[in-house]
């Protein structure tokens, strides 16, 4: 009689490999975007630490922002880098370079404005929203903040926007649609049968 012979090796035996390591292995963008020296106060006094804020992204449309707290400054920046690493979103790109359309954020009392912009232009930002679009890969966009200078405000700003931005695919999905009805005008107005070509892939 045969025996059934069952598969006892646990996950690292076999070879698997959770996602955070998994993401250890890419080649991600750390930016540092801000660092401040923070205090607690506790029975004896206060106990000074450090709060960093961290972005992180593949250059290839993926990107994160974390926060940590440490009494030092490498494990602050560790603990904001991995916090980055599990936020991490995806955005849709045009042609790997920029935007597909406008987009307005808004969070607390920041408010950005983010602009597709055409090839050549380069990063039009300062500050936070620099760091993010150059983890993510974009090439060419104007962006402009409005209100606070907050760091933390700026990026979660950002990221709202972001978050809102759809793709031909997407829209194309929703409507009903192909995607060349849906960026028809914009194919007739930058090279037609190239953009089509683009979206489509």
């Amino acid at each position: 009689m045969a025996r059934e012979s069952r598969d006892t090796r646990g996950p690292r035996d076999r070879g698997d490999k959770r996602p955070s390591e998994r993401e250890a292995g890419e080649e991600l963008i750390e930016k540092l975007v801000s660092i401040n020296r923070v205090a607690k106060v506790v029975k004896g006094g206060r106990r000074f630490g450090f709060a960093a804020l961290v972005v992180t992204g593949d250059g290839r449309g993926r990107v994160g922002y974390g926060s940590g707290k440490a009494r030092e400054v490498p494990e602050a920046i560790r603990k904001a880098t991995e916090q980055a690493k599990r936020s991490m979103i995806r955005v849709p790109l045009r042609e790997g370079r920029t935007l597909h359309h406008d987009i307005l954020g808004h969070f607390g009392a920041g408010k950005v404005q983010l602009r597709s912009a055409t090839q050549g232009t380069g990063i039009i930002a300062g500050g936070p929203m620099r760091a993010i679009f150059e983890a993510l890969g974009v090439q060419d966009v104007v962006a402009k903040s409005i209100g606070t200078s907050n760091p933390h405000n700026m990026i979660k700003a950002t990221f709202e926007a972001l978050r809102a931005i759809e793709g031909p695919r997407a829209v194309a999905a929703r409507r009903g649609k192909r995607v060349a009805d849906i960026i028809g005008t914009q194919g007739k107005r930058e090279g037609g049968v190239e953009v089509v070509e683009a979206a489509n892939g």
